[in-house]
């Protein structure tokens, strides 16, 4: 089943007033680019956290936002930053005293400055990780649910515009097979005309004709359309990341349709033709958003 490389996850969980929520919103991209947003505390686990998410998503710009709250007392040590808190002190009475100001310095005041106070986490990393990754599988499950789900109304409609090349490529084929015909009866009624005269040069005529054969003939075209049709329903099916493959099958049914443009000297194969490449490019719209 086809994947979009658009979709939305999130899960969250709370372990020994540990909080944990993790957020990954996934775009159209050329190749995996992950882009995580983490508080600090915890940020030593991004690489962690990015392999995580690249075994389930091959492709698209990934953003991953990761909050962390530990609310748990046990394993939380405040720290006083002694040396800072004196550099405070000292330049406030320096202060006061240039100033001609009262210096009745609070500690709950230098408390309040910043670096004096710092809460210092001494828990289990290992234990950390384990929970931080459970909740990223989690929101990664929710993403790629929401991005098959969208992958398989791609499918249909790529299905369905497919169908219509195929019938439009069958017309083709149909009206291709008339062209030397049609044209061996118009030449030999223009060579009279010219000529005024019923008697025919044969081996001329039937140079003519292998001539113009050789310059309209579409067969090998349409055999080759044929054949990336079928390719793109097989690739339709597969379980891979197929999006740089389809984009290349749609390359390369463009330029056999653009070959029979310019072979085919009939109206209605050039109106099919056009049909044909509209719904093509159509395909290679849908397409960029394919896993």
């Amino acid at each position: 089943m086809i994947k979009s490389m658009t979709g939305y996850g999130k899960s969250s969980i709370t372990e020994n007033l540990r909080e944990y929520q993790v957020e990954i919103k996934t775009i159209n991209h050329r190749y995996a680019d992950v882009n995580i947003k983490m508080p600090r505390t915890i940020s030593y686990l991004e690489d962690d956290v990015k392999k995580e998410i690249l075994k389930q998503v091959n492709r698209g710009k990934i953003d991953v936002f990761i909050s962390y709250y530990n609310n748990s007392k046990e394993g939380n040590e405040v720290k006083i930053n002694t040396e800072i808190a004196k550099l405070y002190i000292d330049e406030l009475r320096k202060l006061a005293s240039e100033e001609g100001l009262q210096s009745n310095i609070e500690v709950v005041d230098i408390a309040k400055f910043p670096d004096v106070l710092k809460i210092q986490a001494n828990n289990d990393d290992e234990t950390i990780k384990e929970e931080l990754l459970a909740v990223v599988k989690q929101a990664t499950d929710s993403l790629m649910k929401m991005r098959q789900e969208e992958g398989a109304k791609i499918a249909k409609d790529l299905e369905e515009r497919l169908d219509a090349v195929e019938a439009k490529v069958l017309e083709i084929s149909k009206l291709s097979t008339g062209l030397i015909e049609d044209y061996v009866v118009k030449l030999e009624d223009r060579i009279k005309d010219l000529l005024k005269t019923e008697e025919i040069d044969k081996s001329r005529l039937a140079q003519e004709v292998v001539i113009y054969a050789d310059k309209c003939s579409v067969e090998e075209e349409i055999t080759r359309l044929k054949s990336h049709i079928s390719q793109f329903r097989k690739l339709l099916e597969s379980k891979d990341a197929i999006g740089k493959k389809l984009d290349f099958l749609i390359q390369e049914m463009n330029r056999e349709t653009n070959t029979i443009g310019s072979k085919a000297n009939n109206l209605e194969i050039t109106n099919y033709v056009v049909d044909v490449k509209t719904e093509l490019e159509n395909i290679r719209e849908q397409i960029q958003n394919i896993e």
